[in-house]
């Protein structure tokens, strides 16, 4: 790779602000911020692109993008995008959401959104835990995983099992593109930049509901070395939550 080149791929993308992130060491958040922003540089779409951040770790969203972005209720984003996608058709809308936003309190909102076909693209962020508020468990703990609430690990007679979104999705017909991708390795995060490019193509083209799954560290709650963190994705979380596209 020669000089040009280099300078190239160092560039700070004109969609992220040069501004010092706040998650935890280790956290995958910041990659995924990364490809979104060199993705919708790449598309041409910075001047009509609109985010919506939730509550949790996600909701720090509009301090890094350099685009607009609204603030949602505790899992209603996809409610606030289908709202806005309505009235500015042309614009280009998603939502950025933890498990803990979509998969818990926003259930409702997102199957309904996904199953009315919204035009929109949803970033998913599984961490299998609630990142901001200590560590609880979410709707995506693993079985036998160990949170602040679940000391002992969670339990299905007493828990139930792991939410999977992507299975669950899958099957309504407003749905046209469903992925499931990580960012715990240089491999993992190619293939998850191109998924995310894939579900804003699936806007642009007015083709309907997109979103992307994306299996994100969390060393601090997971109570793990950040290297272990990205281990961890690997040999055990990807095991409960399969790689892959589930629909296109």
């Amino acid at each position: 790779m020669n000089t040009l080149e280099k300078s190239v791929k160092l560039k700070r993308p004109e969609s992220l602000k040069p501004a010092r992130h706040l998650y935890c060491p280790g956290c995958g958040h910041g990659i995924i911020h990364r490809l979104i922003a060199e993705v919708v540089d790449e598309l041409d779409i910075r001047e009509k692109t609109i985010g919506i951040a939730p509550v949790g770790c996600a909701v720090f969203a509009y301090d890094y993008f350099n685009f607009d972005v609204s603030e949602a209720a505790h899992g209603r984003p996809p409610a606030v995008a289908t709202g806005i996608k309505r009235v500015l058709p042309d614009r280009i809308v998603f939502t950025y959401q933890g498990d803990g936003d979509l998969a818990a309190i926003g259930t409702a909102e997102i199957i309904h959104t996904a199953n009315r076909g919204e035009n929109i693209t949803v970033i998913f962020v599984n961490n299998a835990n609630y990142g901001m508020t200590g560590g609880q468990m979410a709707p995506t703990t693993l079985l036998n995983q160990k949170t602040l609430t679940t000391p002992s690990g969670r339990d299905v007679a007493r828990d139930g099992y792991p939410l999977k979104v992507c299975e669950l999705l899958s099957s309504l017909e407003g749905v046209k593109f469903l992925a499931r991708c990580a960012v715990n390795k240089p491999a993992n995060v190619i293939q998850t930049k191109k998924l995310i490019k894939k579900a804003f193509q699936y806007q642009i083209e007015n083709k309907g509901f997109s979103l992307v799954e994306i299996l994100s560290m969390c060393p601090v709650n997971w109570e793990l070395k950040p290297v272990d963190a990205c281990k961890w994705i690997d040999e055990t979380m990807s095991k409960t939550f399969p790689l892959g596209i589930f629909k296109e």
